[in-house]
């Protein structure tokens, strides 16, 4: 068992001195730097480091770390340190004082360290690597999230839902779904999202958007988007459903489609309580119990619930019929037109009587039809 042990720093000679068991020992301090002290006689060791402290202030400093002392304090906030420097790194975020610049990018941070981890996007390297798939990261954390990949671990649990996640930040983005709560705002146009990521990808719409689109003219603020765009053009669809072949565009395309196969609605209206697959299918009801229209045609100033019925709606208006028939070259200005107009070449005639057996080519013709088994007169 230790017993009694102690140490002693002298700064004068250098030494380190303590006892075990009654018995003194002293030996030279850079040969103590790690001491392993016997706890018991079955070779279980106590490992404790110490330092060569040049001014008895220092080595008062360290002390602190043994007591757990903490005289070092902040007047904003009140939280206290052990060390000066710490303080005053800490300090920098209440100034927003930002000391070290990225001599690549212009990037500039409040600590040392993060500067060093912004290299690597430069640089490109990836010093921590997966064990199981050999992927690597460029920061720890990242590498920690991805390991949960193949764990299986999701330590995040929602308590309203009992859904589990493998990131804290996927938990948050979640429960701001159930919440409704949109807590960063854009100063300059007021929007607001449910993740700061969202934000800082809005904002570039103010500032930048460096990647343009030369079959188009169209210019997008996050490289991605603009590789994913271009898919448009070279008609590139790199993921498939394995349950129905479908292909899509975007991976997120494909994770909102497989909701039709596993039957998921995670989006729930807290006044009827109704479920959607979409979160924009959740928007567009809730305007159903609040009567919104948000979308106003600048012509004739008739309102929509949907994007999508003031840009059918403005056809009207302009003229524009973007749905052409390939074989007699008639244009349409919806999809529905063309689609039953169509059947004028191929014959097909889908609806049919189950009175007489007539078929035909729309809905509204049954309907119409119908009313003469019926007799019912609407006029």
């Amino acid at each position: 068992m230790l017993e009694n042990a102690r140490n002693l720093l002298s700064v004068g000679e250098i030494r380190f001195e303590m006892k075990v068991n009654s018995r003194e020992v002293s030996l030279p301090l850079e040969e103590m730097d790690l001491q392993r002290f016997m706890s018991d006689g079955l070779g279980t060791f106590a490992y404790r480091k110490f330092c060569v402290a040049p001014q008895n202030s220092s080595h008062k400093e360290h002390q602190r770390i043994y007591t757990e002392e903490k005289s070092t304090e902040n007047n904003q906030c009140r939280e206290t340190f052990m060390h000066r420097a710490t303080l005053f790194g800490h300090q920098r975020i209440h100034t927003g004082e930002k000391t070290y610049e990225c001599k690549q990018c212009g990037k500039t941070f409040n600590h040392r360290s993060n500067l060093s981890v912004h290299k690597r996007i430069h640089t490109g390297v990836k010093p921590y690597e997966c064990k199981q798939c050999g992927k690597t990261f460029s920061h720890s954390s990242s590498l920690a999230v991805h390991w949960r990949k193949h764990t299986g671990e999701k330590s995040y649990v929602c308590k309203q839902y009992v859904k589990r996640c493998s990131q804290s930040s996927s938990l948050a983005h979640h429960q701001s779904i159930n919440t409704g709560e949109k807590p960063y705002e854009c100063k300059q146009c007021g929007k607001t999202f449910g993740r700061s990521c969202d934000l800082a990808v809005h904002q570039r719409v103010h500032t930048e958007k460096p990647s343009k689109c030369k079959q188009y003219e169209k210019t997008f603020s996050q490289r991605c988007a603009f590789a994913v765009h271009q898919r448009v053009h070279t008609g590139e669809k790199p993921y498939e459903c394995k349950q129905c072949g479908k292909t899509f565009i975007r991976k997120y395309d494909l994770a909102v489609h497989q909701r039709v196969h596993t039957g998921e609605k995670p989006y729930e209206c807290n006044q009827c309580g109704k479920t959607f697959r979409w979160s924009s299918g959740l928007a567009y009801h809730q305007r159903l119990h609040t009567g919104e229209k948000p979308y106003e045609c600048k012509q004739c100033g008739k309102t929509f619930s949907r994007s999508s019925g003031l840009a059918y709606h403005q056809r009207l208006h302009t003229g524009e019929k973007p749905y052409e028939c390939k074989q007699c070259g008639k244009t349409f200005s919806w999809s529905c037109d063309l689609t039953v107009h169509q059947r004028l070449h191929t014959g097909e005639k889908p609806y049919e009587c189950n009175q007489c057996g007539k078929k035909l080519t729309q809905r509204s013709a049954l309907v119409y039809h119908q009313r003469m088994h019926t007799g019912e007169q609407f006029y």
